[in-house]
């Protein structure tokens, strides 16, 4: 009629994990069934992460004539109960056993002064009865205030206090089991015909075992009370059953007399196979083909008192029909702790939790159970506690200062509502306005000379591809999108190239023009507008190719960069191909080289000279983009986008200023200087 006691080996795994304690003692009966108990909950314990701080067995018998190793038992038991970091106490033994180790606890502290602030759970099993007895019943079980304990499942029986409260040793069958009861129970003798002498306490029938206090007799039927009273009715049951079916064959013989006066135990198995019944608790008795009992555990939470009575609090169930993992049910809100643990949960670990932002590191030479908390590292989090390892936060998030959980990350790109935008959007305004005001003068003057000598055409080019290349930074400090993207370095590349290709027919008109005044020489029929256009469209058609091409193969798009900066996401544009991006610098850079031939024509008279102002034009323009590659590759996000514009910015007004500045200058506030004569004298 018990239950399979494997059932209860799951059940205290389940009752640990619930509340987490993975540091435990144990104590264990020193015979067969501690020792087969130890061999079933240790794996378990191991696979499911829970440790013992020690392991103590109870011996049975103690020899009272060996001194040394009654003080070797006691004083092991003690050391355990009292240095022991676990608060909670696995007990596997046998009625008995509660006595002993409260006997144990006596012997260590006589005067209870250490056992009453003796804060530990304890977790009993359901062979152990809170019972005392003999010189022992004067002590209270205060120590064991708050224990759990696995008992057989039982329900009140209705009329069975009752019948306890009518017992009588001085009945009319005159039980010699009730004598015994009564003489352990109120420590008396009944007069017994064999003895000469009156015993010194003679037991009467006036005390009742509703007197006695709780843990020397209980009024309520215990779990293997109950089973015995299940198996009673069942038994009765199958008899009923035997009889009825020994009625129908007596009916079906005729007459014939039939009885059972050599009834065998075994003859009522075919009836107690299957048979179900409802008892006078309420409950249905279900035994099945095994003759098995379907039950399962109560789970009681032992309340003691100063008066020495107690009080057993069901706070949960195992069912063994339940779910795997569901098959405990615990009501933790009824479960009263020891008064030590002031109604807190008790913790019992090897060592303090360790909170979120931290891992478990085992100890060296220490079980599993024990173990440094070490912080997390850097870009990892743990955000419960006792986390076994940190982890990584989401690509789209970031772990905070305290590393407890991830933030997310913010969305960035160089736009015109911060400071840096602004700076370089106000930046290439003003220089699109001078450069504006530049074409302005020079459209305004000119039929005067010296716009005639600067061929108009090409000043024109020029100054229109330094407007577009002002404009074209307003394509960086905009969102990354497709268009953008797709626009933003081919713009740049073919505008900066019509205006270095401006420069360099420009170049090239000064040298062959003065090669030209030379007698005999061939260079005049170069002479001409069709040289300086013609250089600059080849020279920027060979740019447009090479930017036809990048955007036909391997074309650039917006692209999130998550990595790059711990806390932000980066909106850029994914270049795609390096190899193109170079190609067009290197192109422009080839131009600006070539446009150095204005070197060779610096002796030429100044008055019509623009080569040392072109000269040094280009070397601005070169210096600023051999600085701008180093200084690309070991920026990222908004940084690299800046230090682009930056360098677009810079080489353009480099341009502008060392070419057209002086020109302004001359026909603004010098102009009796822009004037034939004045420009075909020498110095």
């Amino acid at each position: 009629m018990a239950p399979k006691q494997d059932y209860q080996y799951i059940g205290i795994i389940q009752l640990l994990r619930h509340f987490r304690w993975t540091w435990i003692g144990i104590f264990a009966v020193d015979n067969n069934n501690g020792e087969y108990f130890l061999q079933k909950m240790q794996p378990l314990l191991s696979w499911n992460g829970i440790c013992s701080s020690f392991t103590q067995r109870l011996p049975q018998l103690v020899h009272f004539e060996d001194i040394s190793e009654l003080y070797y038992t006691v004083s092991s038991i003690s050391i355990n109960f009292m240095n022991s970091k676990a608060n909670a106490f696995l007990v596997y033994g046998e009625p008995w056993t509660v006595m002993g180790l409260r006997a144990v606890t006596f012997v260590a502290d006589p005067e209870n002064k250490q056992t009453a602030l003796f804060r530990k759970v304890w977790i009993m099993t359901s062979q152990i009865d809170f019972t005392l007895s003999g010189f022992q019943i004067t002590w209270d079980l205060q120590m064991f205030h708050g224990a759990i304990s696995f008992t057989v499942h039982s329900k009140a029986v209705v009329g069975f206090k009752e019948f306890l409260q009518t017992i009588n040793p001085y009945s009319v069958s005159r039980d010699g089991f009730l004598q015994d009861v009564w003489e352990q129970s109120f420590d008396c003798s009944f007069l017994k015909p064999e003895l000469q002498q009156m015993p010194s306490r003679q037991c009467t029938g006036e005390r009742k075992l509703e007197d006695l206090p709780g843990p020397v007799f209980e009024m309520e039927m215990t779990g293997q009370s109950y089973s015995v009273y299940n198996a009673v009715y069942a038994v009765a049951h199958a008899l009923h059953a035997l009889l009825m079916f020994g009625f129908n064959k007596k009916k079906r013989m005729m007459g014939k007399k039939t009885d059972f006066p050599d009834l065998q135990a075994w003859q009522l198995h075919p009836f107690l196979q299957g048979i179900s019944f409802n008892n006078s608790a309420g409950e249905r008795v279900f035994l099945n083909q095994k003759h098995k009992a379907a039950g399962g555990f109560d789970l009681i939470n032992l309340i003691t008192f100063p008066n020495r009575s107690l009080q057993r609090v069901r706070v949960g169930k195992l069912d063994p029909s339940a779910p795997k993992g569901k098959e405990l049910l615990i009501e933790e809100d009824l479960i009263v702790w020891h008064p030590a643990f002031n109604q807190v949960l008790p913790i019992s670990l090897c060592n303090d939790r360790c909170s979120p932002g931290y891992w478990k590191k085992g100890a060296e030479g220490e079980q599993f159970c024990c173990y440094d908390c070490v912080p997390c590292p850097e870009g990892k989090i743990s955000n419960q506690n006792d986390m076994d390892d940190c982890f990584e936060c989401s690509e789209d998030k970031y772990p905070n200062k305290e590393k407890k959980e991830c933030i997310m990350k913010l969305v960035v790109f160089l736009t015109l509502e911060e400071i840096l935008g602004i700076s370089l959007a106000s930046t290439a305004l003003c220089f699109f306005f001078v450069t504006s005001w530049v074409l302005g003068t020079f459209l305004n003057y000119r039929d005067t000379p010296i716009v005639k000598a600067n061929k108009r055409a090409l000043t024109y080019t020029l100054l229109v591809s330094l407007l577009l290349c002002f404009l074209s930074s307003f394509l960086f400090l905009s969102q990354p999108g497709q268009v953008t993207c797709l626009l933003r370095q081919s713009t740049f590349a073919i505008t900066f190239s019509v205006a270095i290709s401006s420069v360099l027919a420009k170049t090239i008109t000064v040298v062959v023009a003065f090669m030209a005044t030379k007698p005999g020489s061939h260079m005049r029929k170069w002479v001409g507008k069709r040289l300086a256009s013609s250089t600059v469209l080849s020279c920027s058609l060979v740019q447009v190719c090479i930017c036809a091409l990048w955007l036909s193969t391997a074309p650039p798009f917006p692209q999130l960069d998550m990595h790059s900066e711990a806390k932000e996401i980066i909106l850029q544009c994914n270049e795609e191909s390096a190899s193109f991006f170079y190609c067009i610098l290197g192109y422009m850079g080839t131009l600006a080289i070539a446009s150095f031939i204005a070197f060779l024509a610096r002796k030429l008279p100044d008055s019509f000279n623009e080569a040392r102002f072109i000269t040094f034009s280009m070397l601005a323009f070169c210096s600023v983009w051999l600085s701008f590659v180093p200084a690309y590759l070991s920026t990222k996000g908004k940084a690299m986008v800046a230090m682009e514009v930056f360098s677009i910015l810079s080489s353009s007004s480099a341009l502008l200023g060392s070419i057209f500045l002086p020109k302004c200058f001359i026909i603004v506030f010098r102009p009796e200087l822009n004037h034939r004569k004045q420009l075909i004298k020498r110095n």
